[in-house]
This record gives structure tokens, C-alpha cells and sequence, in this order.
């Protein structure tokens, strides 16, 4: 048993002792269920599934946020909350001064000092300065889960030679997530010149056709490149955490 499990069950049984907690919740704390009025916070993922909770912030207040937040960091638990607008991201940054808000992939997160588990292994590619918004959100998440992701950014298919001059880089890495809009080429090119597990992100970017992201996903998961794993539209997210599956298998 690690010195923060004993730790928070020594806590807990003092206040029990105390009368400021029921058996009832003793049991959920032990059973990763940290229980608010309005949440039962996981706080028992990581150790389950190797991945931080993550809380999805629109629809959320930022009341209820930073009180989810804060059994999380009572926990040493990594934070990572996403689709946080402007005003809510302040508003809990101002109440807990050691969240960090990021406005363009919209996600408050922090991070206990702990060695990453690997740097350079995954790389996070964009085809258009448009589409940063997501890629933001899944370097984030990656980061959160300590695996530092490498970068490259606008290198989409209007434009072929620039991904031509990052493809030696490119093919490096051990999982590639490729992010796009508009007709959502680039996983496809990038399927058909290198070898990694590559996940694709259709984004909500592009032209009326384009349908919000409906003609990207069909795109992608109609692509002549086998073996794209493609995730939903916008979420890069979910794009992370897939490759934190494979990053930590391999």
C-alpha cells in the first residue's frame, strides 16, 4: 500500500472517530467514490484504468466544478476538466489557484510533480492552424497523463511539401494522432506512408458541405488507408486517451 492510500485511510478513520463521517461513506472512499450532492467523483480511476478522471465541464457550473476539483486535488489526483468557457475557467482559477486554464483547448487541468511517463513517443499532428483548437484539448489530456506528445502543426494537404518535410520526424513516433477538418485527407496520406497506430479527429472546421464535421468523420471512416482508428468529431479528447491505451501497452 503506497504512504497516500494509508494516509487517506488513517484520515478517514480519525473521522470516523470523530463523528464527521458515516461508515457508509468510509465505504464509498474505499471503493474510489469520493460522493458529493450533485457527483460521485472517480477518484479510483487511475489506479483502475491508468487514466485520470476528467471531468466534462459544459453543463457544469463552476461551483460544481471546483468542488469536484477539489476532492480530486485533496486526493493528489491529476486533474483534467474539459469544455470550460472563458468565464467559468476564471472564475474556478480564481477560487483554486493551482488550476491551470487553457482558453483555446478550453481545459483546466493540473498536474502533481511526478517524472513523465515518456516524451516524443506520441506525436499530436495538425493539417490546419483552425483545427488547434482540438489538438490543444488532446495535448492537455496526453500531458495530464504524462505523456509528453510532440508536435506539428499546419501541415495539411492544400500544401503537400510541408508534410513532406516533417514526415522523416513524423514517422518516429510511436502512435500519431492526426487531427482535420474540411474534407479530412491528412490521416489517410499519413496512413499511406507510415507504419504507427494512427488515430484520427475528424474537427467541426469547414465550408457548409463540410456539414460540422459530418463529411470529415464519413471521410475518415471511409478511408482507403487501412487501419485508422478514427474518434468522434472535435474530440481530442477521446483521441488522447486512446492513445494513452497503446502508449502504455507497448
Amino acid at each position: 500500500m503506497d504512504n497516500t492510500m494509508s494516509h487517506s485511510i488513517e484520515k478517514l478513520l480519525e473521522e470516523f472517530k470523530q463523528g464527521t463521517i458515516s461508515h457508509e461513506e468510509i465505504i464509498r472512499e474505499l471503493n474510489g467514490i469520493a460522493k458529493l450532492p450533485f457527483a460521485q467523483v472517480d477518484i479510483a480511476r487511475q489506479k483502475r484504468t491508468g487514466q485520470a478522471e476528467c471531468v466534462f465541464g459544459d453543463g457544469k457550473n463552476a461551483d460544481q466544478i471546483i468542488a469536484i476539483t477539489s476532492k480530486l486535488y485533496q486526493q493528489k489526483q491529476p486533474i483534467l476538466v474539459t469544455r470550460v468557457d472563458a468565464s467559468k475557467g476564471a472564475e474556478c482559477c480564481r477560487h483554486l489557484s493551482y488550476l491551470s486554464y487553457d482558453p483555446l483547448g478550453r481545459t483546466l487541468s493540473w498536474i502533481p510533480q511526478s517524472p513523465a511517463k515518456t516524451t516524443n513517443r506520441v506525436a499530436v499532428i495538425c493539417a490546419g492552424t483552425s483545427d488547434l483548437f482540438v489538438a490543444r484539448e488532446c495535448i492537455t489530456t496526453l500531458t495530464v497523463n504524462r505523456h509528453v506528445p510532440a508536435t506539428h502543426f499546419d501541415i495539411g494537404v492544400a500544401g503537400l511539401h510541408r508534410l513532406l518535410n516533417a514526415l522523416p520526424a513524423i514517422q518516429t513516433y510511436d502512435v500519431l494522432i492526426v487531427i482535420a477538418g474540411m474534407e479530412g485527407a491528412l490521416p489517410s496520406v499519413i496512413a499511406g506512408l507510415c507504419a504507427q497506430p494512427i488515430i484520427a479527429v475528424p474537427t467541426s472546421i469547414g465550408y457548409g458541405a463540410h456539414q460540422n464535421g459530418i463529411t470529415t468523420l464519413h471521410a475518415m471512416l471511409s478511408s482507403c488507408a487501412s487501419g485508422l482508428t478514427v474518434v468522434n468529431i472535435d474530440n481530442g479528447y477521446g483521441a488522447a486517451c486512446a492513445a494513452v491505451r497503446f502508449l502504455d501497452k507497448l
